[in-house]
């Protein structure tokens, strides 16, 4: 939080990440308020959940990273990739 400053509302699904007493100290320490969706609303986050989704099959799976620089790399190409070339339904 020191680089981009303290919001004042966090929301995240009900992941494992997100309700683990670290995560969610973090947010208390800093007076940030907690919104979780209810549990089941994939729906929710639909459109992120589908690139997501669409990331892992289409690149990530594919030619695995070999380490975290390469990963980077692979999300920012797909990212060019998805939002110029991609053909969408």
């Amino acid at each position: 939080m020191e680089g981009y400053g303290v919001p004042e509302i966090f929301n995240t699904d009900q992941g494992s990440q997100f309700t683990s007493p670290v995560f969610t100290k973090v947010l208390r320490d800093n007076n940030v308020q907690i919104s979780m969706d209810g549990k089941g609303r994939a729906l929710d986050n639909i459109f992120i959940e589908r690139f997501w989704g669409s990331i892992k099959s289409e690149k990530i799976y594919l030619k695995l990273p070999s380490g975290g620089l390469d990963l980077y790399r692979q999300v920012i190409d797909y990212i060019v990739f998805y939002n110029s070339k991609r053909r969408h339904k």
